[in-house]
């Protein structure tokens, strides 16, 4: 794993942090959620392989079925998203335990079969990874909702609507999920948080699930990176897999939970896969 760089963004320069899910499209343009029910969108520039800075953002609101922007709080959450095949997105929202689909970022959002039982998820430990694999399924892992036989996994599905299948995830002790990207191999990666007080506040692992670990229940993988040492420590909630050349270049978020002690880190690596 190659570290290419990272940027620290300005929330005052945007207008906004919160940044909870995250998506790179081959031209390089970024895509980002805010869990204040917010989106933005900008060119993310380089010097060769490093990252030097992001060009003129446009952002909005994300927005209900009818129209109406949602409102910050329960109904605003979002948590992770995802770009289908066709151009459409898929955002998780938390709290409110759902996910909507959008035409575009700015269009309505409308309903989309959210994966069984996760109606009763904790309220603020529901859907936090959501991706889309290579064969069109999604993966989806809870928070903090436990698998109904064994406390140490959470609840995780494969599938989508009509035919969600649930399964359960193996995250490393004290860790969530807080995103996931799909692989173009089939594998996927999952990204997993813990907070501590007693051992430095934040840090992170990245998990690499191949395909075979995608049929197995429950799902685990190997880690590749851990932040710290291999970045700096943070809130990570989002994480995006690119195809450059003959590499895949990683893309890291962390959420800065709108606090002035902490960092809104865009971090990326190349990775030989």
């Amino acid at each position: 794993m190659r570290p290419l760089g990272g940027l620290e963004l300005n929330r005052a320069a945007i207008g906004f942090g919160g940044f909870s899910g995250l998506h790179l499209d081959p031209a390089l343009n970024l895509t980002v959620i805010s869990d204040t029910g917010r989106w933005l969108r900008a060119p993310l520039l380089m010097q060769g392989e490093r990252p030097v800075g992001l060009g003129s953002p446009v952002s909005g609101m994300l927005r209900d079925g009818s129209g109406e922007a949602l409102r910050r709080g329960r109904t605003a959450d979002a948590e992770a998203i995802t770009r289908r095949a066709d151009g459409s997105w898929l955002i998780g929202f938390g709290r409110w335990h759902r996910i909507r689909a959008f035409t575009a970022l700015d269009a309505p959002g409308s309903f989309f079969e959210a994966p069984p039982g996760l109606e009763t998820a904790p309220g603020n430990g529901g859907l936090e990874a959501l991706a889309t694999l290579a064969d069109g399924r999604l993966l989806a892992i809870a928070e903090f909702q436990d698998d109904p036989v064994d406390p140490a996994l959470r609840r995780a599905w494969l599938g989508g609507p009509g035919a969600w299948r649930s399964t359960a995830y193996r995250p490393a002790p004290g860790f969530a999920a807080t995103d996931a990207a799909g692989l173009p191999d089939g594998g996927a990666l999952v990204l997993e948080r813990r907070f501590s007080l007693m051992e430095g506040g934040f840090s992170a692992r990245l998990v690499h699930l191949p395909p075979a670990a995608l049929a197995a229940t429950p799902l685990s993988g190997q880690p590749l990176l851990h932040f710290p040492p291999d970045g700096p420590a943070e809130n990570y909630e989002g994480i995006a897999v690119l195809r450059r050349g003959s590499a895949l270049w990683l893309a890291l978020i962390s959420d800065d939970n709108q606090n002035a002690f902490q960092r809104s880190l865009l971090l990326l690596y190349a990775w030989a896969g």
